[in-house]
């Protein structure tokens, strides 16, 4: 993970368009190439330590305030490259998901070119998530260091806290837009712009750079005056698009509003979209490790050989980790934010959820190595996916087997320890400890499965031969 995380989706929730009223962001952090060690941990808070952060990667120095949140975060492994820290949720609730890949169009880049020496994904979390009290403050410091020091990508970040969630795009080195989600809907984000109108005489749901009309007036690059749309400004409308992004948006529209008759290779998927029914984590889980189950693009499917290849698939072997980061209502604060991760290659893992009023998380989650070990839970999961993916149509029946009863397992620990935590003097060391428990049980039970595969994987080598086969 040294270079650009490129290939990314992502998925938003509001809290009227799921089953228990929360709010969700969600993304699966994909690289360029197989491998991008993360793990999983927490930062605690800073009091009166005021200090100067200094990008390994662009070499931006930004001075901190003294008073830092405590937060937990991704961050990949090793560091020298850069922290990434990617996603997470601090103490006042408030998540962070940074970052999905897009792409600015060379004809606004040759006006506002990107910069090498700003703030880019690999400081995003670092620099906003620790000092934030609200989603809506997170869009607007974040967009004020994009607009003061630059960036060198083009990217979408989520912010979300018990009320709202939005959705922030950088466009070229130093303008961006944000829109907030609508509470009754949910948006599919690919790795290309994806917002569309702003209404700049509502900026209850919209916020943007301070600029950005003038920007665009007076460079004339808007192609359709009279209305602002981000995504044909700013966006890419290429062969590329149609085939590695807009299918996955095709897809997340297609579970989860089938009456739409659409192309994948469409270039006008709504962003904005609305589900015929109430999405639950387990949906968000389901096209967040999804290939194109029940279409000929599905490349383990009955699909032709070029069909199967035909577009980007959400789950693949660049799968490093995935987040689903839910803010619950109705729920003591002390215990409402849970973050859901798996890790590997996310059609065979388990989602595991990951209370994060906490001071520490469970050994195997944050003791990654760059090197081959199932001593902790990346490497675990890889390696499950290497064990599966020769065999697939052998082992595919078990593996969501296994996968549907820690989930079930993941929900009835939800349940109990939301009822415990009511009584705990110290919620935080309770929580903790809860977590260890939890994660302890799904490696458990990753281990026993394992062991059942390498055994069967065994009896089906196709170099083998009995005696007495030729005799």
């Amino acid at each position: 993970m040294k270079t650009n995380h490129s290939s990314c989706t992502a998925i938003l929730v509001g809290k009227k368009a799921t089953m228990d009223g929360s709010t969700i962001i969600a993304r699966n952090e994909d690289g360029y190439g197989a491998i991008g060690p993360k793990k999983f941990i927490v930062h605690e808070a800073c009091h009166g330590q005021p200090d100067t952060y200094t990008s390994v990667t662009t070499g931006v120095k930004i001075d901190l305030p003294a008073d830092a949140l405590r937060y937990t975060a991704e961050p990949s492994v090793p560091t020298d490259d850069g922290l990434y820290e990617e996603a997470g949720i601090n103490e006042k609730n408030v998540a962070m998901s940074a970052t999905e890949t897009t792409f600015t169009n060379p004809r606004v880049l040759g006006f506002d070119p990107l910069v090498h020496d700003g703030v880019d994904e690999e400081a995003m979390v670092t620099l906003v998530l620790p000092y934030i009290n609200s989603a809506r403050e997170g869009v607007q410091r974040l967009g004020d260091f994009i607009e003061d020091y630059g960036t060198g990508e083009s990217n979408g970040i989520a912010f979300s806290d018990k009320d709202e969630v939005w959705y922030l795009e950088t466009a070229g080195g130093h303008h961006w837009a944000a829109v907030r989600l609508p509470d009754d809907a949910y948006v599919v984000a690919p790795n290309q712009i994806n917002i569309q109108d702003i209404d700049f005489n509502d900026a209850d749901n919209y916020m943007w750079a301070k600029d950005l009309q003038e920007f665009v007036a007076d460079n004339q690059l808007n192609p359709t005056p009279g209305t602002f749309n981000f995504r044909e400004i700013f966006g890419t409308h290429t062969e590329s698009d149609a085939h590695y992004n807009t299918p996955r948006a095709w897809y997340g529209e297609k579970l989860f509003t089938p009456d739409l008759e659409q192309e994948p290779t469409s270039q006008q998927i709504p962003f904005i979209q609305h589900a015929n029914r109430k999405l639950a984590v387990e949906d968000v889980e389901y096209f967040l490790t999804s290939h194109y189950q029940e279409t000929p693009f599905d490349p383990f499917g009955e699909g032709t050989a070029e069909q199967k290849k035909t577009f980007r698939s959400i789950a693949l072997d660049r799968n490093q980790i995935s987040h689903i980061l839910q803010i619950r209502p109705n729920v003591n604060a002390a215990h409402a934010a849970v973050e859901w991760m798996a890790m590997g290659f996310f059609a065979y893992s388990p989602y595991v959820p990951f209370f994060t009023n906490v001071n520490d998380t469970p050994e195997n989650y944050k003791n990654t190595t760059e090197s081959v070990s199932l001593d902790n839970a990346y490497w675990l999961y890889k390696s499950l996916g290497v064990l599966v993916e020769p065999h697939y149509h052998d082992f595919i029946v078990e593996v969501n087997e296994y996968r549907d009863a820690c989930q079930a397992y993941a929900r009835s620990r939800v349940i109990a320890t939301d009822a415990e935590a009511e009584g705990q003097s110290d919620a935080t060391t309770y929580l903790t400890k809860q977590n260890d428990i939890t994660a302890a049980e799904i490696t458990k039970r990753t281990k026993t499965l394992m062991d059942h595969l390498v055994k069967e994987a065994l009896e089906l080598s196709p170099v083998t031969f009995e005696p007495g086969d030729n005799l």
